[in-house]
């Protein structure tokens, strides 16, 4: 699995570092380096940017992996980052995240959070799951409908899907009819006729921050 960013553009950059002058940046060697948006070269082009912007860039480093808590220790190491009137973070939002509560500076981020995915044969990663809480899989053959129906619909598809093709784009595979299809060839396809209730949504990100407690 990996977390999905791209980079915002620039200009909106710019703007959430208005305030600071002097610049600290920090990459993440994991996620946004497999995707190339927030790896050593990723970071070195973003330092060239905001110094053609007239911004000084104290320093930079690119952390093995930016949500880990070793960052706590990298982020001590490197007292460049002292000097910085706050820090640019090309990473997901979790290491954002976990970069502010390792330092007193303001943390801003470089990149846009997108999907958790995982990456096939061809190269191309697409989103599995949305992490509801409230999983379906057992009924839908293991293929997700809230994730991978571009109408995120519980009981069979809508009318606009055409020869197992979504109507969003001929290039998207309609979610369920890979799911008929899945039950199909389970010998499952009777429970179909089965209605799925509306989904519980209170497991989701509706009620605040989702938290368990490990040592329960």
């Amino acid at each position: 699995m990996i977390t999905i960013t791209k980079q915002k553009p620039i200009e909106e950059i710019l703007q959430s570092l208005k305030k600071g002058q002097r610049i600290f940046l920090i990459g993440c060697g994991t996620c946004t380096t497999m995707l190339h948006t927030g790896g050593k070269s990723e970071v070195l082009e973003m330092k060239n940017k905001l110094e053609a912007a007239g911004k000084e860039v104290a320093g930079w480093m690119v952390i093995p992996t930016a949500c880990d808590e070793l960052t706590r220790d990298a982020l001590k190491e490197d007292k460049n980052c002292d000097t910085a009137d706050c820090i640019l973070t090309l990473s997901c939002a979790f290491g954002a995240q976990t970069i502010s509560r390792h330092t007193s500076k303001s943390v801003y981020p470089a990149m846009d959070t997108m999907f958790m995915g995982k990456e096939d044969d061809s190269r191309c990663i697409t989103e599995l799951c949305m992490q509801c809480g409230s999983c379906v899989l057992g009924r839908t053959g293991g293929i997700c409908p809230l994730a991978s129906c571009a109408k995120s619909l519980f009981n069979g598809p809508c009318g606009g899907s055409v020869g197992g093709k979504c109507e969003v784009s001929k290039d998207i595979p309609c979610a369920w009819q890979l799911i008929i299809d899945r039950l199909t060839e389970l010998g499952r396809a009777d429970e179909l006729e089965e209605i799925e209730p509306i989904h519980d949504w209170s497991t989701s990100l509706s009620g605040g921050p989702r938290k368990i407690n490990l040592s329960a």
